[in-house]
């Protein structure tokens, strides 16, 4: 496959730091749909686990229907809208560019009852948990990445077998279970 093979940061604590900042221009703008906190997942969310240097978030919304109004709203913010999983989530990118390698953001505005939600949130907050599985999962990405080169689906897929050993799940089209209710959150819209 044409392209940048996939390449592993070490950790930056800089990483967190980004996500804030996008967190709070994400929730300002969002506010009318989200229905709790934007989430930071992905690698670049776990401490100490190298990743590929782009800043995966989730935004939760009330209704996938109703947040296709946000899109103009999201792209108006620089990012461009993807495809990435079209019937549980809008999948939006930035900067805007045809290369994967080149993104610095990446954004899905899901339901928190969806698949991609309950899967990712519950995959991160494993790994922030386990030093076993953070470790057991970037040699597998190193492997991957070695194995794989530029083939980013691939190199994706082929981490299908580990996120649902740590999830508990037989396959991807399962999710796992329920985890403890979040702590209450309120809009940025609402006045306080």
């Amino acid at each position: 496959m044409k392209g940048t093979p996939v390449t592993l940061s070490p950790y930056d604590p800089q990483w967190a730091v980004l996500f804030e900042q996008e967190r709070v221009s994400l929730e300002t703008a969002l506010a009318q749909w989200l229905v709790g906190p934007v989430e930071h997942i992905g690698s670049t969310s776990v401490p100490g686990l190298a990743a590929k240097p782009i800043i995966d978030m989730m935004a939760p919304v009330g209704s996938l229907p109703e947040a296709a109004a946000a899109i103009e709203v999201v792209t108006a913010l620089g990012y461009r809208k993807g495809v990435h999983r079209p019937k549980e989530a809008h999948y939006f990118f930035k900067p805007e560019t045809d290369n994967w390698w080149e993104r610095t953001h990446q954004l899905h505005l899901t339901e928190p009852t969806s698949l991609l939600w309950r899967r990712r949130v519950a995959f991160r907050d494993a790994l922030r948990c386990r030093a076993d599985y953070r470790s057991r999962y970037e040699q597998l990405k190193r492997d991957l990445a070695q194995a794989h080169g530029a083939d980013l689906m691939a190199y994706a897929r082929d981490k299908d077998d580990f996120v649902n050993e740590v999830l508990g799940v037989r396959d991807k089209t399962a999710a796992p279970p329920v985890s403890a209710p979040r702590r209450p959150w309120r809009s940025p819209s609402a006045d306080g």
